[in-house]
């Protein structure tokens, strides 16, 4: 592997191999909603919570400070007003990424959707370009289109990670399948490390616990979690949860005391 992008790939994925990423690129796709409309005072609370890298959108990139966590720029957008959500283009360049002080820059795909080829030729193109500078590429491998009836189902989420590694992405990021056994088969399936995505905001933190906890015994490199991490009452505690859960191998009991919650 390139030397710039395997000492990039350290300030993301830990001594370990498994990371902890907040994405907050979710201004650009549903709006400044709850939990991000400031951006580095929830920065700010994240980094207190031992989480490994942020990612963010390229004008957000230039206003905050991430301190030592791992900056990932999101290459790809597109917002829910539009005719079409699930096509998403290219809105940052590597260069351009690269000049903010990137560690990592992320493109999204919606696998199934009306626009798949032109996600799909972008990934591949964004993925030669990173290889050229030594940047690693985080993909965002969802099945979502008019074939997809099920969006968490492991056939169609394997398909997904194993078109990210495919065309070069070095961590993966996909739906979670919902439960240990059928989730093995993605990570299994993949040759490059997979993160969980987040979703929407669950009915409660024990529920990401356990989620998180339950990908991890199935593979799991980490996670990559957004609303179910800023939204919450306190982001610093749940971050430090899933870091403890992630990186130390604590149980959901040892996580959820750090909530201050009971089970």
């Amino acid at each position: 592997m390139n030397v710039g992008k395997t000492r990039r790939l350290k300030k993301i994925m830990q001594k370990d191999n498994r990371t902890v990423i907040v994405p907050m690129d979710h201004g650009v796709t549903i709006g400044p909603i709850q939990g991000i409309t400031n951006m580095q005072t929830i920065t700010n609370q994240l980094l207190k919570g031992k989480v490994d890298a942020i990612l963010v959108h390229k004008g957000i990139a230039k206003r905050i400070d991430v301190d030592g966590a791992g900056l990932i720029v999101m290459l790809s957008g597109a917002s829910n007003l539009g005719p079409n959500p699930n096509g998403k283009v290219q809105v940052c360049s590597v260069g351009e990424a690269l000049r903010l002080g990137a560690d990592a820059v992320s493109v999204h795909v919606n696998i199934g959707a009306q626009d798949e080829d032109k996600m799909l030729a972008k990934l591949g193109k964004v993925s030669e370009e990173c290889e050229h500078y030594g940047l690693p590429l985080l993909a965002m491998m969802y099945p979502r289109g008019p074939k997809i009836t099920n969006e968490h189902a492991v056939e169609v989420v394997a398909h997904a990670a194993r078109i990210g590694a495919e065309l070069g992405a070095d961590i993966i990021k996909t739906n979670y399948t919902g439960n240990i056994e059928t989730f093995k088969t993605v990570t299994e399936s993949c040759p490059a490390p997979v993160v969980i995505a987040g979703g929407p905001k669950c009915k409660s933190m024990q529920e990401v616990l356990q989620t998180t906890f339950d990908a991890l015994k199935a593979g799991a490199a980490g996670l990559s979690i957004g609303r179910n991490v800023f939204q919450c009452e306190n982001p610093t505690q749940i971050a430090k949860a899933l870091s403890t859960i992630v990186h130390e191998g604590a149980s959901v009991e040892q996580a959820t005391k750090i909530l201050g919650e009971k089970r």
